[in-house]
């Protein structure tokens, strides 16, 4: 048993355990990592955070599992519902990450109006505001006669008697960084007490069967504050992305144990809040320009839903000994590949230019299909020749010059052809065993070589 007083060192990456400080964690490798805890409170708080009764644990043959699920809640927000794989899952924990002013705190109140209109209970706990300040942002959402409840509170202790007294169906925590446990020897928004708070909020979420949405502060490095355990510990991890000087937000799913991961929704900040953005790929090409070199449009896939998004380059001679090279919105490594075939395997000289390529409108993009329209907008850059305002071009590039297959390639044309795209190039191996929308011409390619000459010498 261990002496009162007593410390331990904790590793706030993956929670090792040491009797005394290390510079490096043996377990997760990372450096400067540990944090002093009192070794009574740090072994109080593990029994209490164990989620599973002993007495009620037993093992099953896997045939005798019910896969019975819970059926999910739909909000009228489809945007939000898309994202989260189909709706509200009850008894899941849910962190959503984002830059300061981006919208967190306004999108999780127009949630909670939306889950109290299903005739759930809703319960927003607030430690960053107070109930006036909430009220005056309801004013303007238009949902100040909603009647869920408030509550501004910082100690867990009393938050947690609260929802046994109340018995809510969904709870907000804004933030997790304010959110304290008396327990825990160290100041609100720690690595200890943000840990140990999460863990706490998951306790309750699974024994209670409530949903629980907790915001999370984003470092510097755009990842949430706190241990990086605690994206682990969650079961979706969602952020809310976007310009601050940009009106259009996009909530993406990198983690979701009930859903597709990659999933986004679009939204755009209004006065009266956030509006459901339902054609993204209409938004992100409305504001293409007509005849304009270094373009070219792609049909993508975020999640499970296929968005058209302009792909913009600018090639231009270079100043200096070395050529630049710049992404926007994808990854710089994709970036210089590209530049490396269309100069191996298309002929294009481009070791005396800079290259600059950026995603319109935005968008992040990083799956293989995008590389066909990458090379395309370089090569009209380069050559000042424009594409065809009706064009799509979507394969992987390989090495060698050849374009790849790439996944659910019907969905894809659909999407295209839907916006009036009449010429679409594609993979040759994706050409056969898929049904052809009628008025628009699907052309296979093998190599990089054939779909720069068909784009531009016909």
């Amino acid at each position: 048993m261990a002496k009162k007083g007593k410390t331990i060192f904790v590793c706030k990456e993956c929670g090792y355990e040491s009797p005394k400080y290390l510079g490096k964690c043996p377990n997760c490798h990372s450096w400067a990592s540990f944090d002093e805890v009192q070794d009574a409170v740090h072994e109080d708080l593990r029994n209490r955070n164990r989620l599973i009764d002993r007495q009620q644990a037993e093992a099953l043959p896997l045939k005798d599992v019910s896969s019975k699920t819970s059926q999910r809640i739909k909000t009228q927000m489809d945007e939000f519902n898309r994202v989260l794989g189909g709706g509200v899952v009850p008894g899941s924990l849910v962190l959503i990450g984002g830059d300061p002013g981006i919208g967190k705190s306004t999108l999780l109140l127009q949630v909670s109006a939306e889950l109290n209109k299903t005739g759930g209970v809703v319960l927003y706990v607030t430690g960053e505001e107070s109930p006036q300040q909430i009220k005056m942002r309801a004013e303007r959402l238009d949902i100040s006669d909603t009647d869920f409840y408030l509550y501004a509170e910082t100690d867990l202790g009393n938050v947690e008697t609260t929802i046994q007294k109340l018995q809510p169906d969904y709870v907000i925590i804004d933030s997790i960084q304010t959110m304290y446990r008396p327990e825990v020897d160290s100041a609100a928004g720690s690595i200890s007490q943000v840990r140990e708070s999460t863990s706490l909020l998951m306790q309750l979420a699974k024994t209670l069967k409530i949903t629980i949405f907790i915001v999370g502060h984003v470092t510097k490095e755009g990842n949430i504050a706190g241990p990086r355990m605690l994206e682990h510990m969650v079961d979706t991890v969602l952020y809310f992305e976007g310009e601050r000087h940009q009106s259009f937000r996009i909530l993406r799913a990198v983690k979701n144990r009930y859903g597709s991961t990659n999933e986004i929704g679009v939204f755009e900040m209004r006065e009266d809040g956030l509006a459901e953005v339902l054609n993204p790929s209409q938004l992100f090409l409305e504001e293409r320009l007509a005849g304009a070199s270094g373009s070219a449009v792609v049909a993508s896939i975020e999640g499970t839903r296929p968005i058209l998004a302009e792909i913009q380059a600018l090639v231009s001679p270079t100043a200096f000994g070395n050529a630049r090279r710049t992404a926007s919105g994808m990854d710089y490594n994709r970036l210089t590949l590209i530049v490396a075939v269309l100069e191996k395997r298309a002929g294009l000289l481009l070791q005396n230019y800079d290259a600059y390529l950026k995603a319109a409108g935005g968008v992040k993009l990083d799956e293989p299909a995008i590389d066909l329209a990458i090379a395309v907008a370089l090569a009209s850059s380069y050559s000042d020749r424009p594409t065809h305002a009706t064009d799509c071009f979507i394969g992987e590039i390989g090495l060698t010059g050849e374009i790849r297959r790439v996944s659910r390639i019907e969905q894809r044309v659909k999407e295209a052809a839907k916006l009036g795209f009449t010429r679409i190039f594609i993979p040759k191996n994706n050409y056969p065993g898929w049904t052809h929308p009628q008025d628009v011409e699907i052309i296979p390619c093998v190599t990089l070589s054939q779909v720069l000459d068909r784009t531009f010498n016909v």
